[in-house]
């Protein structure tokens, strides 16, 4: 008989082996990476420009151009570019991350061929019609402006800029005044430079047939954009002062930020940290968890995690807690980062994180859409391919004497930027 009292035995995930992409160099220059999985007849296709906020040439220009990209073209309307994506039952939209926007259309695989031509319009001639990307840009104010009447918005704004620096492209805060006078023009622009389909890393992933490579291929790689990506300078963060508060007035709560720089995913101690944080805060059972929520109930939430970016990583501690109780949860953050650093994790505790961790990961693999987006991370970061490999033996193998030396590098309080937005009272 099964007994339900006695968890069943697991083995640990040493590897993993993503699907292999078949990866092709259009003729503009594009490289293509298909991952075939016809398990469920959907699509998913992803174009990746360099169009980021790291490429801005003025602040804003890469929000308001994604915003504005399916607003019309020289053939189309938006109106007529929404009622094609919503006959076939599709989802087409463009977002703009810190280092890349991408254009992700989603539909079924038999009507990707008629769905291509719509996004190669969309590529190639988009508009910009001044009068849509007014109400963009009214919009997109009103947003903000909402968005900053919130503690949390407010502390991670004000992290960014501390850890990166005013004029960083991840710490520049957003200027609505200077958003309000882009010009339809200035978006024109920098659609023409940094949507260059020469430069573009293009994601097909699901049940992709052959029919479909050879007509994206022919669509997409045989256009040659008349202008090439701006070359960026390499911008070295530059972190400012150490204890910043914002004040929200008449706030009943309290935002805390902690955070500092650390090393890239091509780093040594990557994968390492990336357990430590876990055990600190990347998981219910966490010691910031249990300490600050469950022992001292001073928040419903409290997490660690590591912001890989393509130019710069960053480690952030975050929580919401009742104003009055700000000061002892970053006192109890500090006792949490010190034990890690005076005393080595039990072995039952790192036992647990790897079971969690390894886990995770694997559920994280569940559809070709999942496993697609692992690999994109490995092309945009130029990671090996058995990053992931290296990842999980690494989470096996860490021994509680090397966390704690990875701790005293990297958790000391004395190099963590400390960020709170609330009532004046936390200032007291």
């Amino acid at each position: 008989m099964l007994n339900r009292v006695i968890a069943p035995p697991s083995r640990p995930v040493e590897q993993v082996a993503l699907p292999t992409a078949e990866v092709t160099r259009l003729s503009n220059g594009a490289r293509l990476h298909v991952l075939a999985n016809t398990a469920q007849p959907v699509i998913r296709l992803q174009v990746v420009f360099p169009a980021g906020r790291w490429y801005d040439p003025t602040p804003g220009v890469s929000l308001l151009t994604a915003r504005a990209l399916l607003e019309g073209t020289t053939t189309r309307t938006a109106r007529q570019i929404a009622d094609e994506v919503a006959f076939y039952g599709a989802s087409l939209d463009c977002e703009q991350g810190f280092d890349r926007s991408t254009l992700t259309l989603y539909c079924l695989s038999k009507y990707l061929p008629q769905l291509l031509p719509l996004v190669q319009d969309v590529l190639l001639n988009a508009t910009f019609p001044e009068a849509e990307l007014e109400l963009i840009k009214t919009r997109t104010i009103q947003n903000i402006r909402v968005e900053r009447q919130k503690t949390s918005y407010l502390a991670a704004e004000r992290l960014s800029r501390n850890l990166f620096g005013p004029e960083h492209p991840y710490g520049i805060s957003f200027d609505e005044q200077a958003f309000a006078l882009l010009s339809a023009k200035a978006v024109q622009d920098f659609y023409r430079h940094n949507y260059s389909l020469s430069q573009a890393e293009v994601f097909l992933c699901g049940d992709v047939e052959e029919s479909h490579i050879s007509s994206l291929s022919k669509l997409l790689g045989e256009t040659v954009a008349e202008q090439q990506p701006r070359s960026i300078p390499a911008v070295a963060p530059v972190t400012q002062q150490a204890t910043d508060y914002v004040t929200v007035k008449e706030s009943l709560q309290a935002t805390l930020r902690l955070g500092r720089l650390s090393p890239p995913p091509s780093h040594p101690d990557y994968h390492a940290l990336q357990v430590l944080v876990k055990v600190l805060g990347g998981y219910f059972g966490s010691r910031l968890m249990k300490n600050i929520r469950e022992d001292k109930g001073l928040t419903y939430g409290i997490y660690a995690s590591i912001a890989p970016r393509e130019h710069a990583t960053n480690i952030v501690i975050g929580s919401d807690v009742n104003a009055a109780n700000a000061s002892a949860a970053i006192h109890e953050i500090n006792v949490e980062l010190a034990r890690l650093q005076n005393e080595l994790i039990p072995d039952e505790e790192l036992e647990t994180v790897r079971n969690y961790t390894t886990g995770k990961f694997l559920n994280e693999l569940g559809t070709v859409f999942e496993q697609c987006d692992k690999y994109k991370t490995l092309i945009l970061f130029n990671l090996p391919l058995n990053f992931y490999s290296h990842y999980l033996s690494t989470v096996n193998s860490i021994e509680p004497k090397a966390l704690q030396e990875l701790a005293k590098h990297y958790l000391s309080t004395n190099e963590l930027i400390e960020v709170v937005a609330g009532p004046t009272t936390v200032l007291t």
